[in-house]
């Protein structure tokens, strides 16, 4: 319960209507949630206006609300506090009624189409590893020091964000590392987070469903850097040819990293085969068990961000050179008889299954098979479709493509379009199987010994989502399931 007067102090209000010497007991966005003696925020969102349910906030109990547009009938004990943007208020009156938690630890954001939940979940083993109690806010699944809660988005509205970071302050976090979505800067999912510091690991063409253009997805990826204080850092990759772009407006001090020309951080790929990375960073050789160049990207923004953040660089090397990062991220599983190498990642945009593709093909050897399964997700970007299509038969032996999460579509329609942009000669070499489960299995009897079977754009997720409903869906059981059911 928090005084209402103190936590407007940060909210630029326009108008004020009733009593702001009360106490509020919850802040709430959807109104199905509201409980008595609590304040709604009425947001308008991208499917619903917020202003169209204060009648039901205040049936369920609520006492303040806060809007745009005042209503035309006020209620008695009602306070009502109209302000010029709902959604920017909502982070700055979660910030103040949870104490500004942020404040009180290190957190560290974490931006870019591709490695996002390697970057911030690598950053978090790393510092627990250190002798730290951390927070994480990723899409696999949030920490709170040792405990796990389930995460829905990759970065969570501004009440529920600001409400986990109150729980890892009092839980004693010292440093937290999170995911920030292209969602959560424009929805102002991170407004009242006070940031040590910002990392930007690459961007290319995703959620164009919903920013629509490619310049307005890299004009909010930007914002989080043009916002960070004059206090932080912001490390970003200066391979990406984006990258300094990211770093042109911020107040924030500026560093980079890189594997090609020389930056703050300097790394150089050695070594890259299916045991591990072989890097020179810093001028200091170091060994990874993680693969990939994508992945070399990885370990250089998070020992950037280590170093940046005071740490010792031979112990931050010592400690990485043994981490794994995220599940569902380039995961692999070797069938006990055939020695089928089977791959599980998360790649579900054209950039991140080219790189996966790319970091197969570099360590298979001579007469090995590279079978890819993989989908589009419904409800989302229609326009990577042909080009995820073509990725996967110009870049794989065979390719099946498959559902991924379908949402509110035909499965159907979306492999159609996967297929538009095929060539004669792709064409033969792609199947189609709708069901996803025997399109994995129809990959493992495709292989032959020591062949490789990539099972891209799901990763992590447990489920399958079709019409609205979520069924249970891994693709690491269905794999190793098959292997075992196939004698593999």
């Amino acid at each position: 319960m928090q005084h209402l007067h103190d936590i407007l102090i940060s909210v630029a209000t326009l108008e004020v209507k009733g009593n702001t010497s009360i106490d509020v007991n919850g802040l709430f966005i959807d109104s199905r949630k509201v409980t008595a003696g609590s304040l709604f925020i009425a947001v308008k969102g991208t499917a619903v206006d917020g202003h169209a349910f204060i009648e039901k906030a205040i049936e369920l109990g609520a006492i303040v609300i806060v809007c745009e547009v005042l209503p035309t009938e006020l209620k008695d004990g009602v306070t009502y506090i109209k302000v010029k943007d709902c959604t920017k208020a909502v982070g700055q009156l979660a910030n103040a009624y949870y104490h500004e938690p942020s404040k009180k630890m290190k957190v560290v954001g974490i931006t870019g189409t591709n490695g996002k939940t390697t970057t911030a979940t690598l950053l978090y083993q790393l510092f627990e590893a250190l002798g730290y109690k951390c927070g994480l806010i990723s899409t696999v699944q949030n920490y709170i020091h040792d405990i796990t809660e389930a995460s829905t988005h990759t970065t969570p509205d501004a009440i529920a964000v600001h409400s986990l970071l109150s729980r890892m302050a009092d839980a004693g976090c010292t440093h937290v590392f999170m995911e920030v979505s292209s969602h959560a800067v424009h929805q102002r999912r991170i407004e009242g987070i006070h940031f040590e510091g910002g990392i930007f690991t690459n961007i290319t063409h995703d959620h164009l469903d919903y920013h629509k253009t490619f310049d307005e997805y890299i004009r909010v990826k930007k914002q989080f850097f043009d916002d960070l204080p004059v206090s932080a850092f912001a490390l970003t990759n200066a391979d990406d040819k984006r990258g300094m772009v990211m770093l042109q407006n911020t107040k924030a001090t500026k560093y980079t990293y890189s594997l090609k020309s020389p930056t703050y951080i300097k790394g150089k790929v050695l070594e890259n085969n299916l045991t591990g990375l072989v890097m020179m960073v810093d001028n200091i050789e170091a060994h990874f068990r993680m693969i990939g160049t994508f992945n070399a990207y990885n370990l250089l923004a998070v020992y950037g961000a280590a170093i940046l953040l005071g740490e010792d660089k031979m112990q931050v090397l010592s400690i990485l050179s043994n981490l794994h990062g995220a599940p569902g991220r380039f995961e692999t599983y070797m069938s006990p008889i055939d020695k089928v190498l089977g791959i599980i990642d998360y790649a579900h945009t054209p950039d991140a299954l080219i790189n996966v593709l790319a970091t197969i093909e570099q360590l298979r050897t001579s007469g090995q098979q590279i079978i890819t399964v993989v989908g589009c997700g419904g409800d989302r970007d229609k326009t990577k479709r042909p080009i995820m299509g073509q990725v996967a038969s110009e870049h794989s032996d065979k390719a099946i493509f498959t559902s991924d999460n379908p949402r509110s579509e035909d499965p159907e329609e979306i492999l159609n379009e996967m297929e538009a942009g095929l060539s004669g000669a792709q064409r033969r070499k792609t199947l189609r199987i709708t069901d996803r489960k025997e399109a994995i299995k129809t990959a493992c009897i495709l292989a032959q010994p020591d062949d490789i079977v990539l099972i891209a754009g799901k990763g992590h997720e447990t489920y399958q989502e079709i019409k609205g409903i979520k069924h249970h869906f891994d693709d690491r059981e269905v794999l190793t399931e098959t292997f075992k059911t196939l004698n593999k």
